[in-house]
Order: C-alpha cells, then sequence, then structure tokens
C-alpha cells in the first residue's frame, strides 16, 4: 500500500441498503478487507443508506424506474464524500456509472440460480391451472408464462423475509428468490428447490457482488484490488455487454448466463415478452478475452431476430 490503511479512529465508510441481504454482503465486503490487509472490523464503518426502491414497495419497479432505484442515494454519498466505497448486487446496477465513480471489483460469485420456494409444492409442474406465483421481476414472470400459461403472475415485492411472510399470508402459492440471496442469509432451507439455469435462466450478473468507488480514490483502488476476483469480472464483463447493448433495465425481461471453461467463456443469453408469448435464446462461446464482444454480438444476433415489434410495448 502507497497510501495509509483505515484506522478504528478514521475508518473506510462502507455503503449499502439496509435489508439483512445487502447488510450480509457489506459484512462479507468488510471482512475479506480486514484479511487482506489484517485490520479489525473497527476499520470500517457501515453506513446504511435508504434509497428509492427501499421506500416505495407498493407499486412495481417498472413504474417507478429501472434499476438506479437502488442505487442512486447510495451513488450520491459516494460523490459527495459521505461514504468510500459502496456495496451492491449487480443485478440491480445499472450498465452505465455516474461520472466519476467506477464498478471494477468483484468478489467471488454465489450460486446463480434461481430458488423456487412454495409450502404446498414440490416445483411449478405441480401447480394447478390458475394458480397464483408471486414475482416483481418481469424476468421471472415471462419465464414462468413461457413454460406455463395456465398460471397466473401477480405482483410481490419485498425483501426475503416480506416474501416469506406473504407466502405464509397466502398471497400466493409459490414464488422465487436467488440461491446466493439465502446462501448469504444462511436460510439455504427456506428453498424448495434450486432451479438449473437450463430450466430457468438468471438474471444478468446474478449472485455477483460488486463494489464501486471513486474514480480518483487510489487508497480505495489499491484496497479493493486485493479482494477482486478475476474470474467473476470475466464472466460479468460479457454479461453485462450483453445486457448494455439491449438497453437493460427493471423493466426489459432479459436473462444471461456467462461460465467459464478453461480459456472458453460460454454465453447463453434469452430476451422475452413480459406476457410470455415469445422467448428468443442464444448460446455461443468464444475465448475469455473476447467475452464483451461475444455479449454484444450476442445481443445483436437477439434482437435482428426479434424485430422491430419486440420491445413496442415499453413505450
Amino acid at each position: 500500500m502507497t497510501r495509509d490503511l483505515p484506522t478504528p479512529s478514521h475508518p473506510l465508510k462502507i455503503g449499502t441498503r439496509g435489508s439483512p441481504l445487502a447488510l450480509a454482503q457489506a459484512f462479507e465486503t468488510r471482512a475479506r478487507l480486514g484479511a487482506a490487509f489484517d485490520l479489525p472490523e473497527e476499520a470500517f464503518e457501515i453506513v446504511v443508506i435508504k434509497t428509492t426502491g427501499d421506500q416505495i414497495i407498493d407499486r412495481p419497479l417498472k413504474e417507478i424506474g429501472g434499476k438506479g432505484l437502488f442505487t442512486r442515494e447510495i451513488e450520491q454519498a459516494m460523490l459527495t464524500g459521505d461514504i468510500d466505497i459502496a456495496v451492491h448486487s449487480m443485478k440491480d446496477m445499472p450498465v452505465l456509472q455516474p461520472e466519476g465513480l467506477l464498478l471494477d471489483t468483484y468478489l467471488p460469485r454465489e450460486d446463480v440460480r434461481d430458488a423456487f420456494v412454495s409450502p404446498t409444492v414440490a416445483s411449478l409442474a405441480d401447480l394447478p391451472a390458475g394458480s397464483l406465483v408471486g414475482t416483481s421481476s418481469l424476468r421471472r414472470k415471462a419465464q414462468v408464462l413461457v413454460a406455463y400459461p395456465h398460471l397466473e403472475v401477480v405482483e410481490f415485492r419485498g425483501n426475503v423475509q416480506t416474501r416469506l411472510k406473504k407466502l405464509e399470508d397466502g398471497v400466493a402459492a409459490c414464488t422465487f428468490l436467488a440461491m446466493a440471496g439465502l446462501n448469504r442469509l444462511g436460510r439455504s432451507e427456506v428453498a424448495t428447490c434450486a432451479i438449473d439455469a437450463d430450466v430457468m435462466l438468471p438474471a444478468v450478473a446474478q449472485g455477483a457482488i460488486g463494489i464501486e468507488r471513486r474514480a480518483y480514490d487510489t487508497r480505495a483502488a489499491e484496497m479493493l484490488a486485493a479482494i477482486h476476483h478475476k474470474e467473476t469480472g470475466q464472466r460479468l464483463v460479457s454479461e453485462r455487454a450483453f445486457l448494455a447493448a439491449l438497453d437493460g433495465s427493471c423493466e426489459t425481461p432479459i436473462a444471461g448466463l456467462a461460465e467459464l471453461n478453461g480459456t472458453t467463456l460460454r454465453l447463453r443469453g434469452e430476451i422475452l415478452r413480459p406476457d410470455g408469448s415469445e422467448s428468443l435464446t442464444d448460446d455461443q462461446s468464444a475465448p475469455i478475452e473476447d467475452g464483451a464482444e461475444l455479449g454484444r454480438a450476442m445481443a445483436a444476433k437477439l434482437l435482428a431476430q426479434a424485430g422491430p415489434g419486440f420491445f413496442d410495448w415499453r413505450s
């Protein structure tokens, strides 16, 4: 290190949302930084910031904005110097960061799969016609309706605890959570089953934690470099290039997953109509160093197949 490390009297301030999962991710970041530099927990301060997405919980995400709903206030706090770094669930992150901020550090990726959660049945296939499936994700909604058009999807927002309470109250027969989140909370038993990515392709960057910093903050850059997970970064470069080329947001049902095998990167992508009337998929491989170009090329191919009317519903 060329600069002073944080101390209990001058701690590194870590910004995060306040949900149990967000805090677990911030604690993991603190633990990894502490271990990398032999620092006590007191050398870090967890700063909880309430975002727009946390404050408005009675309306679908697509009605109140895109992925920035869960990041704007945190990023503003970093730009004003109230925090030094920010910990994010990467599936919530816009593909572009505000000027002056960089997102270039990723922790080792967790399980990418969706968890099926139901108190009554073992899988979606076991639900009778007309059953209510709860989810706030346009991607999950569209994927369910493609495979099970006889089911009905209802809005189902909230953190893990809130959604489980809604299930108990009978608001829906089942819902979905991310296996990564359940694992990080130590609640993997909540999942009735994990859905294989071949059955339900996950959201872009699902299971990954990203850490954002100010572009000019060299101390933060040097510290974060010590905990960056290269392989996760390589996978997300391709997935987020795919998302960016599709102009992805919370208003667009998009799925994507990159996997590494030696020096080869495999990328699977999917775009869907929200009503489940159409799904287009692709599966390609390329050298790891060409991952971003592969993502852009796949997006272009799917958009060409979709034709000019595929995303007309957004306007």
